[in-house]
């Protein structure tokens, strides 16, 4: 069980606030970056956090060294994305969810892990890395079986533990000279992974599944995202006109905190793992 002696003395107040204002409500969960970080996956603008350059959906589409140089980075970053496992946070949210007293996840992030963890309906905002489509004929492949094909077509590429992965699973590659990028099997067609890439927009639909989470719940958790992503805030923005509880766990400011009601300034792992520890089940 977590105690408050697991958490800084400066954040028991604040946990104590949000354990009393979440009880007795289902919740709904927005997650960003910050809870995949005791995965070993790095944030987006945390201390520490890698200087980025993402690549726009422009770029990808329009220029066929861009696209080379895009799977090369993120072949090399692939095997260590994949081999990150689920923290405590992710597993005390499947464990909210198993108890009813979480509607449910939506998440900013793409790898996959709130899934393997056991959560059930999360609303992937930004996609996820497990799948690649063809752009000409829709077809979808897993990551995995992509992977298998990548390295055969190009023997001489090499990864290593020593990548400095970045929170979408890639790497800044040293070349990309020589790499054959992979294509539809199916039709010879453009492959893109399922994820939004930099410049483009959130599917409508999943937009809409993330509302709906919201509009059916009685608080919202926001978890390790600074909201700096204008989706976030719009989710937050909602569930404050329908004046429910907003409780945000994150370390450093997010673009939130004066509208919330609790903002607990910590690491996403050990306060989740209290709040599903501690929060009384639903009658």
């Amino acid at each position: 069980m977590t105690t408050l002696s697991d958490l800084a003395h400066a954040t028991a107040p604040e946990l104590e606030r949000a354990l009393d204002v979440l009880s007795g409500k289902r919740i709904a969960v927005l997650t960003g970056a910050g809870v995949s970080t005791d995965s070993g996956i790095p944030d987006y603008r945390g201390k520490g956090a890698p200087v980025r350059t993402p690549m726009t959906a422009q770029e990808f589409l329009a220029s066929p060294a861009a696209r080379r140089r895009y799977w090369v980075g993120s072949h090399l970053g692939w095997r260590a994305f994949a081999a990150a496992e689920p923290n405590a946070g992710h597993r005390a949210l499947a464990t909210l969810e198993e108890r009813r007293l979480a509607s449910g996840v939506v998440t900013q992030n793409v790898d996959g892990l709130h899934v393997r963890a056991g959560s059930r309906r999360v609303v992937e905002l930004h996609g996820t890395m497990r799948r690649v489509f063809c752009t000409h004929c829709g077809q979808v492949f897993d990551r995995r079986d992509l992977a298998a094909r990548v390295e055969a077509d190009n023997p001489w590429i090499s990864v290593t533990e020593e990548v400095k992965l970045g929170p979408d699973g890639d790497v800044l590659p040293e070349s990309s000279d020589g790499f054959l990028v992979p294509e539809c099997s199916v039709c010879g067609g453009m492959l893109k992974p399922d994820v939004v890439f930099f410049g483009e927009f959130i599917p409508a639909e999943k937009f809409r599944e993330a509302e709906q989470l919201v509009r059916t719940s009685d608080a919202l958790v926001v978890a390790g995202s600074s909201l700096v992503v204008n989706s976030g805030i719009r989710l937050v923005e909602r569930a404050r006109r329908r004046r429910i509880p907003v409780v945000i766990v994150n370390r450093g400011i997010t673009r939130a905190d004066a509208r919330a009601t609790v903002k607990i300034d910590a690491g996403t792992s050990d306060v989740l793992a209290a709040f599903a520890d501690r929060l009384p089940s639903l009658d």
